[in-house]
């Protein structure tokens, strides 16, 4: 399948799932905390907040009409709840923000949870990402969390990411690899794959205008439900390279040649040769942890060269690409973690490098 792991560029190893990055040191990422008989990270996913909506809505309607309407809590898409919570119906509102603000403790207890942590211990800043943070209920969500968090006493920093989860997820495939693999170009390709959604992106760089990528941005990208689809593993990887292929005519149309590099971010514990180690179960039709596939490799196969360069593939855990997104405005924090909330709670945790 071609080399896919332990690469050496100018004689630097370039590994997947790498905890020694150009910028920061991965402390851990994937975390799988238990809860009883259940993962922790269930008890703040987007789900959970669902659940909770539904609870408030079930409880209402033994005392007169749902505010709500109708249409089920899981049909209920992002954009209707925020409308909802900044509507004129103050009742609707109102239950929306009973369902906010239980999510919120319940993010808050999971927080203290990862604080505890030892690869989690000084940390001055939490990130939190993910499709949950895309929306007015989530900003609210974590605004209150770090409320109670500081009525308990714990003094730390929670925001939202600052570029939107969606295009996080690929401009902090950027941060992957060293400065020397971008130099001299404009933009790379990124991709993030979800238990929900494929996203293939052309990552604008603008070194020119910040060299810490700080200006970063998603020149164009392409959007794949697959969760509607149900594909299996091969044509997943076939629809994949289809839409990677599509983007690189385009940027080659419009003098954006990419850099002969493509970052992935993709859930799980990635191991050194670009297989998953575990973590992949909600990835789409097939065992995405066989030792008998790997996707870096393949994606290479398929596409052996981007412009006139042989392509290298390099493959992260999604929570911490979107973290790595996050590195230029984080500099005055040396330890720093992200909760990413979408269909499970991923995790990641970095530490600034220090300047000899």
């Amino acid at each position: 399948m071609g080399r896919s792991a332990n690469e050496k560029r100018n004689g630097v190893p370039l590994i997947h799932g790498a905890s020694n990055l150009p910028s920061v040191t991965v402390d851990d990422y994937n975390l799988e905390l238990r809860d009883g008989d259940g993962f922790l990270g269930d008890r703040a996913n987007k789900f959970a907040f669902q659940e909770k909506l539904d609870a408030w809505r079930k409880r209402v309607r033994k005392g007169g009409d749902d505010p709500l309407g109708q249409a089920l809590t899981q049909d209920l898409t992002k954009k209707q709840v925020d409308a909802l919570l900044r509507g004129d119906d103050k009742e609707a509102a109102a239950l929306i923000m009973g369902a906010v603000d239980e999510f919120a403790g319940e993010l808050a207890s999971v927080l203290e949870r990862f604080l505890e942590q030892k690869s989690w211990k000084n940390t001055e800043r939490v990130v939190i990402g993910g499709g949950f943070r895309g929306s007015s209920a989530g900003e609210l969500a974590i605004a209150r969390a770090m409320v109670l968090l500081k009525a308990e006493g714990i003094k730390i920093e929670l925001s939202p990411i600052v570029h939107h989860p969606d295009d996080a997820g690929l401009i902090g495939a950027a941060h992957l690899m060293p400065a020397w693999m971008l130099k001299g170009h404009k933009a790379i390709l990124a991709i993030d794959i979800g238990g929900t959604n494929i996203r293939v992106g052309i990552v604008e760089l603008r070194l020119k205008d910040e060299t810490d990528l700080s200006k970063a941005k998603v020149w164009k990208s392409d959007i794949w439900r697959h969760a509607d689809d149900k594909p299996n593993r091969s044509a997943t990887i076939e629809a994949l390279i289809g839409m990677i292929e599509k983007l690189i005519a385009k940027a080659d149309k419009a003098d954006l040649t990419p850099a002969p590099v493509i970052g992935v971010a993709c859930p799980g514990v990635i191991n050194e040769d670009g297989s998953i180690l575990r973590g992949g179960q909600n990835l789409p039709g097939g065992n995405w942890e066989s030792e008998h596939f790997n996707l870096p490799a393949a994606l290479k196969d398929a596409i052996p060269q981007i412009g006139d360069h042989e392509t290298f593939v390099i493959m992260h855990n999604d929570a911490v690409v979107q973290g790595l997104s996050q590195i230029p405005f984080v500099q005055n924090a040396s330890s720093w973690g992200i909760l990413t909330i979408g269909t499970g709670l991923g995790n990641a945790h970095f530490s600034k490098k220090v300047e000899n």
